[in-house]
């Protein structure tokens, strides 16, 4: 083949145009969509894609420039986008429309960036044994600075509330902007000629487009950044239980502890049952009490707020009850299919369940006299772990599969008798009895000790490794306890426990610990509680 001649070829500039999204957001259906929009109206167009090398690691780039057929002349289009020469971004998640600015695909005197406001945690800030959240507020700053026109929502939630997925709604999003030359109705027909879909994929779009088109200057606050608040007590729910649940939190605690406490019996009762919530207020009420004797007007309640919140964590541990329960639910069946955009007429959904079960965690579900005895026999329990320790995977839309783990479910109503709950309900009451008498003479010292059971969480060995962390920082804390800085000593801990999984920190931490020497008390009171020589 011959070299084209320099005159045949067009020397205008193509319209430009990055996604980066990740796997199973549509990205590719949103490039195709773009690209039948151009071609149905002359355009001849570019596109490639470059996948992510790895979940959460990267997002595939799908890369299109479009330019207008001109007869005679042969376009000049390029396979990949160059720094400083992309029109338009679209993002799928906000931290990829972060990544997008890194990589010099956005630059303020060119490019218009459309980016959802959700999150999909990095594998980065998921591994962190605290809060390894990424700060979206720099993102946000980045994109107002680096954008010439930026566009930011929840899109995902949008296209969510329409039963679709998130291509549907960056389209509508960039049908709405005016980045490209096209009418409304053109990205509607890409969407009617893609076949699958249709009514919803255009629903999603309709609301995107109005929700770009009702704000002036086109850029939305993204509503993902708020915080979200906590419910109002309502006065009553109409079910006689939960309207007595109700009546105890007015009535039993202050009014700044109310929204805490509502959010705590609607996980216990979710978990367990009403019983379970009139257990929790109880223990509660005997908190605020305490609270409200010692300076906790003055300090707007917190340690009830804070026993409030880590209280219903601690009684809601997760087990294979809560498990198999949570899995077998109709409505994570319907999230699985809308998330997997089935379509009930022409799919079926074939759900398989992976579970690796130790034989601890059985004995932790049986009732505990048996669990215990099980365990108290090695060669009886090494018997056993051989032939229950072992991968299985659990068909869930098969009547069998299903059943298996709606048996498990069923023993929700036994859990009070197993040997997990046992040993749960055990450690719940030493960790408590020490926030009781930290309370009465130091209430800062409580309230940190209170939420240093945040390091509690998970199952298995998760929960095994944040459970020894939680009882190091416990033991700390009675070493401290006669200290006026006591409260600050054990926040340092409870940092330190959360710097890595294995917990070097927190054991350097207690060693400098152990070195401090004698300090005034901060009471007779605390003397007489917790001296060093009868914590340690």
């Amino acid at each position: 083949m011959g070299q084209v001649p320099h005159r045949d070829l067009s020397s205008d500039r193509p319209i430009t145009v990055a996604i980066v999204a990740m796997g199973g957001q549509g990205g590719g259906v949103l490039a195709d969509w773009i690209a039948g929009v151009g071609r149905t109206h002359g355009y001849c167009v570019q596109a490639t894609s470059v996948p992510g090398v790895a979940q959460r690691t990267g997002a595939t780039i799908y890369y299109l420039e479009l330019i207008k057929r001109q007869s005679g002349l042969m376009p000049v289009l390029a396979l990949m986008p160059t720094t400083g020469d992309v029109d338009i971004v679209i993002a799928s998640e906000l931290m990829e429309a972060g990544r997008a600015i890194l990589r010099g695909l956005v630059t303020p005197d060119k490019t218009l960036l459309i980016a959802s406001a959700q999150r999909a945690f990095a594998i980065s800030e998921k591994e962190k044994p605290g809060d390894g959240i990424a700060d979206s507020g720099a993102v946000y700053e980045a994109n107002a600075v680096a954008a010439r026109r930026h566009i930011v929502a929840d899109f995902a939630r949008v296209a969510e509330n329409a039963g679709s997925v998130i291509s549907a709604s960056l389209l509508g999003a960039l049908a709405a902007s005016g980045g490209l030359p096209f009418e409304r109705t053109a990205f509607e027909q890409a969407i009617r000629d893609g076949g699958l879909g249709v009514e919803a994929s255009l629903k999603a779009f309709a609301r995107a487009y109005d929700l770009v088109r009702a704000s002036p200057q086109r850029v939305i606050t993204p509503t993902a950044s708020a915080a979200l608040g906590l419910p109002s007590l309502p006065s009553s729910v109409g079910v006689a239980a939960l309207d007595q649940l109700l009546g105890r939190i007015r009535g039993e605690l202050p009014v700044e502890a109310h929204s805490m406490a509502l959010v705590g019996i609607k996980h216990l009762v979710d978990y367990q049952d009403t019983d379970y919530a009139q257990q929790y207020l109880t223990v509660l009420r005997g908190i605020s009490e305490i609270d409200r004797a010692h300076v906790g007007s003055a300090t707007g309640f917190l340690l009830t707020i804070e026993t409030a919140r880590h209280l219903a964590r601690a009684m809601a541990y997760d087990d294979v009850i809560r498990v198999a329960d949570l899995k077998t639910r109709t409505t994570r069946a319907r999230r699985v299919s809308t998330e997997a955009a089935i379509v009930p007429e022409r799919q079926i959904l074939q759900t398989t369940e992976f579970f690796h079960p130790r034989l601890d965690e059985v004995c932790a579900t049986l009732p505990a006299g048996l669990g215990a005895a099980i365990e108290r026999r090695p060669r009886l329990f090494k018997l056993l772990d051989r032939v229950v320790n072992r991968g299985r995977r659990i068909r869930t839309n098969t009547i069998f599969g299903f059943m298996q783990l709606h048996l498990i479910a069923g023993r929700k109503s036994k859990r009070r008798g197993t040997l997990r709950h046992g040993r749960e309900m055990a450690h719940i009451d030493a960790w408590l009895d020490d926030v009781r008498r930290y309370a009465v003479f130091n209430p800062a010292l409580a309230k940190e000790v209170v939420m240093a059971r945040r390091l509690i969480k998970g199952y298995s060995d998760t929960i095994a490794r944040g459970q020894s962390k939680f009882d190091k920082v416990v033991i700390g804390a009675q070493r401290v306890a006669h200290r006026t800085d006591a409260a600050q000593w054990v926040k340092r801990l409870h940092l330190a426990a959360l710097a890595d999984e294995n917990g070097d920190t927190l054991d350097g931490a207690l060693k400098t610990l152990a070195t401090l020497g004698p300090q005034p008390q901060t009471d007779g009171n605390s003397a007489a509680h917790c001296t060093p020589e009868a914590t340690v």
